[in-house]
């Protein structure tokens, strides 16, 4: 279980080695993708709080990179948060999230993105509930909620 300690640790010290890497032009990404999930994942904007169609959503599923269909969160650690978000305690595998520190709009943050096409995701905080006291809040146009359980 990853803890705030290992999440720091990624930002400052380098990622995981992802499965595997996804990179395309931005001609490629603007093709597949919709002006907003283009905005979000590959220019780093955010969506407005209770926008999200995947926020309020509780359904059985993995959740994967809207980029890549890289699985990133499993819905069995999604929680309510009350912040307007997706958000989610852990990722489904360690290597799946990369980590980044983030100082614009004056504060430092931790970005997560997509490990496998450098998406960008949201953010981790260390206000999460036990165990592992973290919260993911990810945008929802950066997902797609696979309910195939395989």
């Amino acid at each position: 279980m990853l803890t705030w300690k290992d999440v720091i640790n990624f930002s400052v010290n380098g990622n995981p080695t992802p499965e595997r890497r996804v990179e395309k032009t931005e001609a490629e990404w603007r093709a597949q993708l919709t002006q907003e999930q283009f905005r979000i994942t590959r220019q780093k904007g955010t969506e407005r709080p209770h926008s999200g169609e995947l926020c309020s959503i509780y359904d059985e599923g993995k959740y994967n990179c809207v980029c890549c269909d890289t699985p990133l969160f499993d819905s069995t650690i999604k929680f309510s948060s009350g912040t307007g978000w997706p958000s989610f305690t852990q990722p489904i595998k360690e290597n799946a999230i990369k980590y980044h520190r983030d100082t614009s709009f004056g504060m430092v943050r931790v970005e997560v993105m997509c490990n496998t096409c450098d998406g960008h995701l949201g953010h981790v905080f260390p206000d999460g509930p036990e165990p592992s006291g973290l919260r993911y809040c990810i945008n929802s146009e950066s997902m797609t909620l696979d309910k195939e359980i395989n």
